[in-house]
């Protein structure tokens, strides 16, 4: 979180109270990053709005600035923005779709997690982050130099964020089920997993009451997990393999973050994030 230097705060217009906005400042008053507001809006003028807004944070001495723009879609506007004023964490509330216009149409929100080159808070209550737990998702069974760079990540922002708000990490690993035509017993599967949470544990200093093992589809641990701890705060991440498919972030995220009770942080690795990058520049 501290490396963040300038966030993107996505402001809607006819929300009396931006719960992104509250968020940004909870982050910018220890990071000290600039704050970016973004309106995306093709219709109407909300210049007086963005000043207003601008000039309290000002007045209460953060680094702001704002800006309406339009191009095309809300995810594409927001991207265009976050790489014009590199910005590297976006903050957004989240909205659920109708179920039958999810089923017909990619939610908005699902193509930004997907598509923006950067870090993505989603908010989705109004809980204060002050005090409760941040709950950090992990794939331990996968030790690849990529994935073992994400969980850096994930725990590093998991224990910053339980610093600034003095609250608790916990971390959820998610057991994969044994596929029936596995080689291995479920009994050896199992303990391998085990042995991989222990190398785990050591290198990233997390004793046992605070990670929780649980086999099973992590799209279902991950909020049943987070529900459990009344968790303020969901971390997860993606890692990408080659071409479009590997960088996109994929379903479980997007399962999760219509599922799970508490704001969703998604980090992307630097791989993922270069690709991105380089599909922007296309667009």
């Amino acid at each position: 979180m501290h490396a963040v230097r300038s966030i993107l705060v996505i402001i809607e217009p006819h929300d009396a109270e931006s719960l992104a906005l509250t968020r940004a400042k909870l982050i910018a008053c220890v990071t000290q990053a600039h704050l970016h507001l973004l309106i995306c809006d093709k219709k109407h003028d909300h210049s007086l709005l963005l000043e207003e807004l601008t000039e309290d944070l000002l007045k209460a001495d953060f680094n702001a600035t704002a800006q309406q723009a339009w191009n095309d879609s809300p995810h594409q506007t927001i991207i265009d923005v976050q790489q014009a004023e590199n910005c590297g964490l976006v903050i957004k509330q989240h909205f659920p779709d109708n179920p039958l216009k999810k089923a017909l149409l990619t939610p908005d929100d699902w193509k930004l997690l997907r598509l923006c080159p950067s870090a993505v808070l989603m908010v989705k209550t109004a809980t204060s982050w002050n005090g409760g737990v941040i709950l950090a998702a992990v794939d331990v069974g996968s030790s690849d130099g990529e994935h073992r760079a994400l969980h850096y990540s994930i725990i590093d922002h998991g224990f910053e964020i339980a610093a600034l708000t003095k609250g608790q990490l916990h971390v959820i690993a998610a057991h994969p089920l044994p596929m029936l035509t596995a080689a291995d017993p479920a009994s050896h599967i199992e303990a391998r997993y085990r042995e991989q949470c222990l190398a785990f544990q050591s290198e990233f200093d997390v004793d046992d009451s605070h990670l929780h093992v649980a086999e099973g589809p992590a799209d279902v641990l991950i909020p049943h997990t987070a529900h459990i701890l009344k968790a303020a705060v969901t971390i997860i991440g993606t890692v990408g393999r080659t071409g479009l498919s590997g960088a996109l972030i994929g379903n479980t995220a997007e399962v999760i973050l219509d599922s799970v009770e508490s704001d969703v942080l998604v980090l992307k690795t630097d791989g993922v994030i270069a690709h991105l990058e380089a599909l922007a520049l296309k667009s």
